[in-house]
């Protein structure tokens, strides 16, 4: 799941990103890959002008799957960070560009709901401190319904 819980003496820590499909080793293999597969038509045309054309759509091509990955690595440092104590809550979700949005509240007092009938199924939120605040928008619904559970526990423990 893409979260982990993290136990130190005085609080409990949660943190929440975004499915990763491509490691940093699975990037240089694609790009690789790619480039080698764009080559292989030059060889027909090798020391024709027809060559210089196609290398140019091809480097066109390279380049623009290149950014479009990067594109897509940045925005995958979207991130939540949870940490809760016996007497404080507070969340951060920090955007891949933006202002960090942030909440607080009291644990004895939040409440951990998960609705059928949200904007998505199985919306996750917590309600404390005067706000509703969504959490784990980019989970699958059934990694929220298991999240919510373990919620609910750790609030019960405090």
């Amino acid at each position: 799941m893409p979260y982990r819980w993290t136990e130190n003496p005085s609080e409990t820590e949660l943190t929440l990103w975004p499915h990763q499909s491509m490691t940093p080793a699975g990037f240089s293999w694609f790009i690789g890959t790619t480039a080698l597969l764009l080559t292989l038509p030059l060889f027909a045309v090798l020391g024709t002008p027809v060559a210089w054309v196609l290398m140019m759509f091809f480097g066109i091509a390279l380049f623009g799957m290149w950014k479009a990955l990067f594109a897509n690595k940045r925005h995958m440092s979207l991130r939540e960070e949870l940490s809760l104590s016996d007497d404080h809550m507070y969340l951060a979700h920090v955007p891949a560009k933006g202002p960090m949005l942030e909440w607080e509240a009291n644990p004895h007092w939040v409440t951990v709901n998960l609705r059928k009938d949200g904007p998505v199924k199985n919306y996750l939120t917590l309600r404390g401190g005067g706000r509703e605040v969504e959490l784990g928008a980019f989970l699958t619904p059934e990694e929220r319904e298991g999240l919510f559970a373990e919620l609910q526990g750790r609030l019960s423990e405090t």
